[in-house]
């Protein structure tokens, strides 16, 4: 289950942050989030007032999602989120925890970026939190990285250069003894692509953060927070 295996972005210190960021680009406004997942965000960022609707491709996600208290109360849709439509507009939408790089091609991206488009209110804002690429940090002509190493878990990322790809190999010791592999494959994005994506889009960047409480963007940051506003008609 997702919540088990992201327990640590579930934890108060991380979630509390986002919320509140997202809540005062919010205002009065609504917002859409872009692979709403189990709630993480979308939960406690209702429970402000801030109206929140979904897009969300796993039907058994949205399923616990809807099982959690309040759950109830947010509209989710069932799809692609770079091509899935709702009705309404938003003051805001945001699209967290790497989910970017979950469509694996640039041209689903830069569909990602003119969906978000039309769902915006004139000056309305999407926000992207993603990591920034270990290539930099890795010797000459290394292409893996561990990111995670205990007794029972281990994690590397491996990037394919030529195809701007990066697959995520996750290996678990079970109790039988057995080591339970699951890979997945996404797409990097620098965020400069990042923000031509937008102004094909009608989006014209506002700020970008090394993190939910505005940290300074450096070239040694791990992440980064972008905002992007859609510019009047």
């Amino acid at each position: 289950m997702f919540d088990a295996w992201a327990a640590d972005t579930f934890a108060p210190e991380v979630v509390e942050p986002a919320v509140s960021f997202l809540s005062e680009l919010a205002g009065s406004g609504a917002a859409l989030e872009l692979g709403i997942g189990t709630g993480r965000l979308a939960l406690p960022l209702a429970r402000r007032g801030v109206p929140v609707h979904g897009i969300e491709l796993s039907k058994a996600m949205a399923a616990r999602l809807r099982a959690k208290p309040g759950g109830g109360d947010i509209g989710v849709t069932i799809g692609d989120f770079a091509t899935t439509t709702v009705d309404g507009t938003f003051s805001v939408a945001y699209l967290v925890f790497n989910t970017i790089m979950n469509l694996t091609t640039q041209a689903a991206q830069v569909a990602c970026f003119k969906n978000v488009a039309a769902h915006l209110d004139p000056g309305g804002c999407f926000v992207i939190e993603t990591a920034v690429t270990e290539l930099q940090r890795l010797p000459p002509g290394e292409t893996v990285r561990a990111f995670h190493v205990s007794e029972t878990k281990w994690g590397f990322d491996e990037y394919d250069v030529a195809r701007q790809g990066l697959t995520s190999h996750h290996f678990e010791l079970v109790e039988d003894g057995r080591v339970e592999r699951q890979s997945i494959p996404f797409r990097y994005v620098r965020p400069a692509e990042l923000d031509l994506m937008a102004e094909l889009a009608g989006l014209k960047l506002r700020d970008r953060w090394g993190g939910w409480q505005r940290e300074p963007f450096t070239s040694e940051s791990e992440k980064h927070v972008s905002i992007w506003e859609k510019l009047d008609a």
